[in-house]
């Protein structure tokens, strides 16, 4: 049976629009990934570390990144959504976990962010038109305790702090890194960013 949006409710309407980012983010970890392109409305825009255009692209790349021997898994915490008609900004805690061996020390590089989602509805279901990441710092820690994983520091020169030992990972796998993504380091830069969010979405500045 279709529900018409009318139909809907605040809680029912907030319900979906989170269960969307959700299911983008389970199925990118379960490799699922026509059910994880179905998230994304076709003129899509994804900005994080590794990858910045389409959301499409961004599927095909995450496909590529898993078969590359690249893995990576996402721990979520609860989100925030903020809802105005059809439109939708959601704040999403995450933490990226990586698998690294680094000196023949077996690793798991956190890296601690927020995923800003803007969500739109077509013809009653929501989908994702643009997400962006807001980096706030990672750490490597052996998986084995006592054991202790080193890295030259002058490998990490001209990385930025929220997110250095994600690029280092990443720029070792081949990919580049911008440093001028949205990150705590600069307050300025996050509140623009949100305040686009929420202004294209309609819904009140905190």
């Amino acid at each position: 049976m279709s529900v018409s949006t009318a139909d809907v409710t605040p809680v029912d309407d907030g319900f979906a629009a989170i269960q969307l980012v959700l299911r983008e983010r389970e199925a990118r970890d379960r490799r699922w990934w026509e059910d994880m392109r179905d998230c994304f409305a076709e003129d899509s825009f994804v900005a994080l570390t590794w990858y910045q255009g389409s959301g499409n692209g961004f599927v095909d790349g995450s496909a590529a990144m898993a078969l590359g021997g690249v893995p990576s898994r996402h721990r979520l915490s609860p989100p925030v959504v903020r809802i105005a008609g059809d439109r939708a900004a959601i704040s999403l805690p995450i933490i990226i976990e990586n698998y690294a061996t680094v000196n023949d020390v077996e690793c798991v590089l956190s890296t601690y962010a927020r995923h800003l989602y803007r969500l739109e509805r077509f013809d009653g279901a929501w989908k994702i038109v643009r997400l962006d990441a807001i980096y706030e710092r990672d750490e490597l820690t052996s998986s084995i305790p006592g054991q202790t994983a080193r890295i030259d520091p002058s490998e990490l020169e001209g990385l930025r702090s929220p997110y250095r030992l994600l690029a280092w990972k990443l720029r070792g796998a081949g990919y580049e890194v911008p440093q001028d993504l949205p990150g705590d380091d600069r307050p300025e830069e996050v509140a623009r960013i949100y305040g686009e969010a929420f202004a294209w979405a309609g819904v009140p500045q905190p």
